[in-house]
């Protein structure tokens, strides 16, 4: 059984009417006609692949009738127009939660939501893996670039030119590939910065190319 045979059969298993409701009576009514609503031309995807939910009515004063309901209780949806039909839905996760809850799908509510927690701290691991990856990524891209200058600027017999803070630092680049510019900062006496590093890296640099003009 679909997430959204699951939602459409938890609701017709409700009462159409709850007297002992402390709701007031315009409100259950708005709950109802929503509800009949989706029942009769409503789905809703799995959570587990992409959020969507959707009402399809026949007329445009249905459907913005609908969603006048829907912004009244702070659920945002939109309509669009598919074919013959007017189509209101949900994109946003949290707005379908709401809308799940306001129609009365309890149960669904809660399967929705231990879904889209589990889905959504998932999707924040891969970000910060991606960052991290990425960051690697870089440090080492500039880690080969500053070696490649540094032996370029010996196998031109030119290291002896460089200033004693520059041959100091680039011998720790030849020794520490894998270190970051920060990590060769503090292998320095006295420790320096990274921006320190950074500007000493910048001048192996310059004058590297000076030596390949």
């Amino acid at each position: 059984m679909s997430f959204s045979s699951e939602v459409k059969e938890e609701i017709l298993n409700q009462k159409v009417w709850n007297i002992k409701s402390n709701l007031p009576e315009e409100e259950q009514l708005k709950r109802v006609y929503v509800r009949e609503a989706f029942l009769k031309g409503g789905s809703v995807n799995d959570p587990n692949k992409d959020y969507h939910l959707e009402i399809a009515c026949d007329t445009r004063k249905k459907v913005l009738e609908l969603n006048e309901i829907l912004n009244t209780f702070s659920i945002k949806s939109k309509i669009i127009k598919r074919e013959k039909k007017y189509i209101l839905y949900l994109k946003e996760g949290e707005e379908i939660s709401k809308f799940l809850a306001f129609i009365g799908a309890n149960q669904a509510v809660i399967r929705f939501e231990e879904i889209r927690v589990v889905k959504e701290t998932r999707n924040d691991i891969n970000r910060k893996v991606n960052c991290e990856t990425a960051n690697i990524n870089k440090v080492v891209n500039a880690a080969v670039t500053q070696i490649e200058n540094i032996k370029y600027i010996q196998k031109r017999h030119k290291f002896n030119q460089l200033t004693e803070p520059l041959k100091e630092i680039a011998q720790l680049r030849l020794e520490n590939p894998e270190s970051s510019l920060e990590e060769l900062g503090k292998m320095l006496e006295p420790p320096i910065s990274k921006s320190g590093v950074n500007h000493r890296m910048k001048k192996i640099e310059e004058f590297a190319k000076e030596l390949k003009k």
